[in-house]
């Protein structure tokens, strides 16, 4: 894809980088050319250049920034750890990428409450490690928790494989701290029961453009007694999809239940074959449980009677926690093990209702044959949240253009079905275009009346979400035109 510009002119440029360094100083700040690049992607297919990148340290210095992008008239774009899957990180319309990886501290572990306060850029895996001696951890657990951080998660509501029993990133924030365009520091309550608006929530999944978050209090959970772990593989996609819906027919709920076809299996098998999944299978489920021994029996022995029932042709337990984390290392190095069979891959994230995965599942197969394309299924099956990896060569002309369309036939499948179009990657730049799918206009118009609420003049992540009317040129010069504020650089 042709790399977004939308820079701003020299004469704009010098002084905001000037303003920008006299609170970050010149090592926490980037603006030539080379060292910017790095920061035009995320873990999408989309790209755009950034006028400036900082790194603050501290609330008082994203104030600042803040203050002054507000000053100059730029866009501020909050940025994690960039593994975004939707371009909810790229500054499309240009401005000052602030990267709140320095911000990395966690600040307090209460284990009375069971809750922590983190800075935005904590790693999602830090924390649980941090409070596994204390007998607790943080639930949400994202494919790549060993990189992204709770900030990042807090923008796109993230969720994981554990989603299914413990739900998504906004069911374990307690309250948040946040900038606003004014530079205003905002914190909602650090109670599970506050009363009134619920702010936090609102924040939770806004993508950053709403304000930048720069301390979050969290939930923590006891650590289970005990786990036990089942992979269960199917020699047809229909039987696996069907033993998905009848498990929790069936009053179980596992913490996790996950699927991959055989393509994925095959992906992972070559990556690390010592997590010895079975490669000729059409399918697995890998599935958690946890709680107290005598519980995980019972719900084991409902769970193979549904697995045989569905025509399971193998099932095994983990005997130990060395071969558990081995299938869970298989399943969360999925995408990077599809990455190794294919020069690029492009992931959509569709939800649908747990009894349509298998017809969803052929609708996607037949999409595939279309447009021929590979498409490797790795998923959130309990919850219904899909992952099709679309592999194609960037290298060939058209190939990305191709995935594109192919991406979008699958959401539409996803809608057609009753489900949404994210669950957990955002909508970005990536899905902007699809919203209609599911939203009315009125639809639109409420939820861009309450982010005018926060930020009326589009200086938070613009050009994400919504169905833009105009380019980021129309919206940049209508920002300079309205927004300059004097006096608070």
């Amino acid at each position: 894809m042709t790399l977004a510009t939308e820079r701003l002119a020299p004469s704009q440029r010098s002084p905001l980088l000037e303003s920008l360094r006299s609170v970050t100083g010149p090592d926490w700040l980037l603006s030539q050319p080379d060292d910017l690049l790095l920061y035009a992607y995320d873990g999408s297919v989309d790209q755009a250049m950034p006028d400036a990148v900082v790194f603050p340290d501290t609330t008082e210095q994203v104030q600042a920034v803040v203050r002054i992008a507000r000053q100059h008239g730029v866009p501020v774009v909050p940025r994690g750890a960039g593994t975004g899957l939707s371009g909810g990180a790229i500054a499309r319309c240009g401005g000052i990428v602030v990267s709140t990886s320095r911000m990395n501290r966690i600040l307090e572990v209460d284990i009375r409450n069971r809750r922590a306060v983190v800075e935005p850029g904590v790693v999602n895996e830090d924390l649980s490690t941090h409070t596994k001696n204390f007998g607790f951890y943080y639930a949400p657990d994202p494919s790549s928790q060993k990189a992204c951080t709770i900030g990042g998660n807090i923008a796109t509501n993230a969720g994981g494989p554990h989603t299914l029993l413990y739900g998504v990133t906004t069911n374990h924030v307690l309250g948040v701290e946040f900038v606003t365009m004014d530079g205003t520091l905002v914190t909602t309550s650090g109670l599970a029961d506050a009363p009134g608006y619920d702010i936090t929530g609102l924040i939770c999944g806004s993508e950053g453009t709403l304000g930048i978050v720069t301390k979050a209090t969290v939930q923590l959970l006891r650590s289970p007694a005990a786990v036990k772990t089942l992979l269960a593989s199917f020699d047809s996609v229909a039987s696996c999809s069907a033993a998905v819906s009848g498990i929790v027919a069936a009053g179980v709920v596992p913490a996790a239940v996950e699927m991959m076809d055989q393509l994925a299996l095959e992906a992972i098998s070559q990556f690390i074959p010592q997590a010895n999944l079975p490669t000729d299978a059409a399918a697995v489920l890998l599935l958690d449980l946890d709680g107290v021994p005598s519980e995980l029996e019972e719900q084991e022995a409902s769970i193979r009677a549904v697995l045989q029932n569905t025509e399971a042709r193998a099932i095994r337990v983990a005997r130990d926690a060395v071969e558990r984390d081995l299938f869970w290392l298989g399943r969360k190095h999925a995408f990077g093990a599809v990455g190794r069979i294919s020069p690029d891959y492009y992931v959509q994230d569709g939800v649908i209702p747990r009894t349509s995965i298998s017809p969803v599942l052929k609708e996607i197969g037949l999409i595939s044959r279309t447009f021929d394309i590979p498409i490797a299924n790795v998923f959130h099956a309990g919850d219904g949240n899909l992952h099709p990896l679309l592999l194609f060569d960037n290298r060939v002309a058209g190939a990305l253009e191709k995935v594109i369309e192919a991406g979008n036939a699958i959401l539409k499948v996803c809608v057609d079905a009753g489900g949404m179009l994210s669950g957990e990657h955002g909508i970005g730049m990536e899905k902007q275009k699809a919203m209609p799918m599911v939203f009315s206009h009125d639809d639109l118009a409420a939820m861009q009346q309450v982010q005018a609420v926060f930020d009326p003049h589009s200086l938070f992540n613009p050009a994400k979400i919504f169905p833009a009317p105009a380019g980021c040129a129309e919206i940049n010069n209508l920002r300079r035109s309205t927004t300059p504020v004097q006096g608070h650089a």
